[in-house]
């Protein structure tokens, strides 16, 4: 062990360690989880702070030569080169002061080595140095924007347009088949599979259009503000340049908050975000759910898909194979819904000129948006590439559908259409096999009434 300093006084700290009194002191306080901040937010604060050197060296606040030793350090941090040394709890101080330091001190004395010094050097300063023009109140809401709005558009969007465009294949592939509709869980009138397919496509399209609406809030970054917003001691112009060095960072675009009180005090673009992600959890948990089951079976369930065989499926019934594939992502979706409520409770707490549920924010919005692009990821590639419909086993069961009646109702009546149905389910003909038999309709009429394409019409089809 060595011995660091901070304002309160001497810790103890292990020898390897890059970080300092002030990590140490957190890792003693929040043994709460044992699960740390993250890689994409220890990312993210290492994109920052190597922003900031660059930033500062350019505005004449930082010399070149603690510049680059500072940039150096913090480029490690974001290829997590050091992620060992970022040790504290999730469940921390509100503001996340904590892992800033914890960065400023693992990047400082880092920065440190490149120069040629040991650790006990204080050649590079966590505060005056790494820190500068910074408070945790601007880097920490920076951080959790950067990493969200990065992974969304480099892993989640792409994900979700691979999912789109597989489920509007099917569409087409399934549109031939025409199978009976089912509302409140009983048989409706006709629909084509590929109607079916074509309402799943355009859920997922309007969950993109969802994310991407409110990843305009994203966009907009705290740094610059420093402690409550009015940005005392950084330059006036930092907060602009940061957006833009960030921007070139990381190739997605950022821009200074228009509000930097609004930036720090709330976190309502998160919570937007968080509402988005949970609306997509819900269309996600729909389409495999009902995928799932148009799939049960594989003799007295419905049957009217085949999915993929990935595993064997039970431990005691041999040759069992089960929908779990699409069971994956409904369980990544029901944790999303649950991260959302988390982060609702979070963007409620936040109090005159800082939100202080900042750790538990970042933490729930970047898993929900890795669960998403997880379980959207496996969904496209391990069960609707090679799903398949069963057109005989559809057909099978088209006939005897008592809600084919109501293609009769324009030329026969509500009342004895109904007259009808009853009939069919009471002796258990078809609706066909009724009306001819009680000669309602001309053969012709009858049989172009009960074209079961005809009765799926035009709407909603590729």
């Amino acid at each position: 062990m060595r011995i660091e300093r901070d304002s309160m006084g001497e810790m103890p700290v292990p020898d390897d360690a890059l970080y300092g009194a002030q990590t140490a002191r957190a890792v003693e306080n929040f043994p709460v989880s044992g699960e740390g901040i993250g890689r994409e937010l220890i990312g993210a604060l290492g994109q920052i702070k190597l922003a900031a050197s660059r930033v500062n060296r350019d505005l004449g606040l930082l010399a070149p030569e603690l510049a680059e030793a500072i940039g150096r350090a913090a480029a490690e941090v974001v290829a997590g080169n050091l992620d060992r040394h970022f040790p504290i709890d999730v469940f921390q101080t509100g503001s996340g002061t904590s892992s800033n330091m914890n960065a400023n001190e693992v990047i400082a004395h880092r920065a440190v080595q490149l120069l040629g010094g040991g650790l006990d050097s204080k050649k590079v300063h966590p505060n005056d140095h790494v820190n500068l023009g910074q408070s945790s109140n601007d880097v920490i809401p920076a951080a959790i924007h950067l990493a969200a709005l990065v992974l969304i558009e480099k892993d989640l969007l792409p994900t979700l347009e691979r999912l789109q465009a597989a489920l509007s294949a099917k569409a087409v592939e399934f549109d031939p088949i025409v199978k009976i509709g089912r509302t409140h869980l009983q048989d409706a009138t006709p629909i084509r599979l590929g109607q079916e397919f074509s309402g799943f496509a355009s859920q997922v399209e309007h969950a993109i259009a969802h994310i991407r609406a409110s990843g305009e809030h994203l966009r907009e970054l705290a740094i610059g503000g420093t402690a409550v917003g009015t940005g005392l001691n950084t330059h006036p112009q930092f907060g602009r340049r940061m957006a833009v060095e960030l921007s070139g960072l990381t190739g997605v675009f950022f821009r200074e908050a228009a509000n930097h009180f609004e930036a720090q005090a709330g976190q309502e673009a998160a919570v937007q975000m968080s509402g988005s992600l949970k609306t997509l959890a819900c269309a996600l948990m729909k389409i495999a759910n009902d995928i799932r089951w148009l799939g049960s079976g594989p003799r007295l369930g419905l049957g009217e898909l085949v999915l993929p065989e990935v595993q064997p499926g039970s431990s005691i019934m041999p040759g069992k194979v089960n929908p779990v594939i699409a069971e994956a992502l409904i369980l990544a979706c029901a944790q999303v819904v649950g991260n959302d409520s988390a982060i609702t409770i979070g963007g409620l707490y936040a109090n005159f000129q800082l939100n202080t549920m900042l750790p538990l924010i970042a933490r729930n919005l970047i898993q929900q948006i890795r669960f998403l692009t997880g379980g959207c990821a496996i969904f496209t590639d391990k069960l609707l590439v090679g799903l398949q419909a069963d057109p005989e086993r559809i057909k099978a069961g088209n006939e005897r559908c008592l809600a084919l009646v109501t293609g009769l109702v324009p030329a026969i009546g509500y009342d004895r259409a109904a007259e009808i149905a009853k009939e069919a389910h009471r002796t258990g003909q078809t609706i066909r096999e009724v009306a001819r038999a009680q000669g309602i309709l001309p053969e012709a009429e009858l049989e172009r009434l009960l074209d079961l394409r005809r009765q799926t019409g035009g709407k909603g089809n590729v």
